[in-house]
């Protein structure tokens, strides 16, 4: 099985750094590797189409870059199948969206654990590519990198927040991260971020209660908000995305060049 650096890092206690991939093309996970600046990518799931062929090229491009590690966010919907599918394909850790009570996160863990004794899970062993299809099925070292996939859950609604306390004693999350546009949505202000206060509020009860209980906190942010974070004790970041970037060029550039033409008076 290969080495999870994700879990590693946090095994170790350092700090991590990811950036989010939403474009379904596996030369992009090629582009950000031979940067060498990341430790993870993020495939969005959530927010992007695939297939279950896509999520095979994902894996083997990520397997390129020794210092890489992989994370898939799934949805709601079908989560049970979309986590379980991402694993078996290579892609060795997991965040979870849209959940609601501490038993939804129970049963989000039961999925990715192996079905072992001990952990406690439903994850089976198969005989699919990150066991190189019939070489490790079922074996105690895929029983231990289901154990080492990193379990991270999306704290964005209130319903979540409100029973914070509980939700983080569940055993088995590293990592939280708070979502304040679907949270805005879940109390009736759509848009507002963190501008509402209640937002900001769930926000500091949810990443102080994380903190002390040993859960890591990750932020979603720029490269310029990056200082506000680390003040609030993060330590874990996913920074940028292939959509994003693209946006922001077509927009600024864009406008440049039609300036350009405007002034020669082409």
């Amino acid at each position: 099985m290969r080495r999870n650096r994700l879990r590693e890092l946090l095994n170790e206690g350092k700090p991590t750094l990811g950036t989010h991939m939403i474009i379904p093309w596996p030369g992009v996970v090629e582009v950000i590797g031979h940067s060498g600046a990341f430790d993870y990518i993020e495939y969005v799931g959530e927010y992007s189409p695939f297939s279950l062929e896509q999520m095979d090229h994902f894996g083997r491009r990520i397997e390129l870059f020794p210092h890489l590690s992989s994370m898939m966010k799934v949805e709601e919907n079908g989560r049970g199948f979309i986590a379980t599918r991402a694993i078996d394909a290579g892609i060795q850790n997991v965040l979870f969206a849209g959940v609601r009570s501490a038993g939804e996160v129970q049963e989000c863990i039961r999925l990715v654990r192996p079905e072992t004794p001990e952990a406690g899970g439903s994850h089976g062993c198969s005989m699919r590519r990150n066991v190189g299809y019939v070489l490790e099925a079922g074996s105690e070292g895929w029983a231990r990198a289901m154990n080492d996939t990193v379990i991270a859950v999306m704290i964005e609604t209130k319903t979540l927040s409100d029973d914070i306390e509980e939700v983080l004693s569940v055993p088995g999350i590293d990592m939280v991260q708070f979502g304040p546009g679907d949270f805005s949505i879940s109390i009736g202000h759509p848009g507002e971020g963190y501008r509402n206060a209640q937002i900001s509020d769930a926000l500091e009860k949810s990443y102080s209660a994380a903190k002390r209980k040993g859960i890591r906190i990750r932020a979603e942010c720029s490269v310029e908000e990056m200082p506000k974070w680390i003040e609030m004790g993060c330590r874990d970041f996913c920074v940028g995305s292939d959509t994003g970037t693209i946006s922001a060029w077509a927009q600024s550039s864009g406008k440049a060049i039609r300036d350009n033409i405007a002034q020669a008076k082409l």
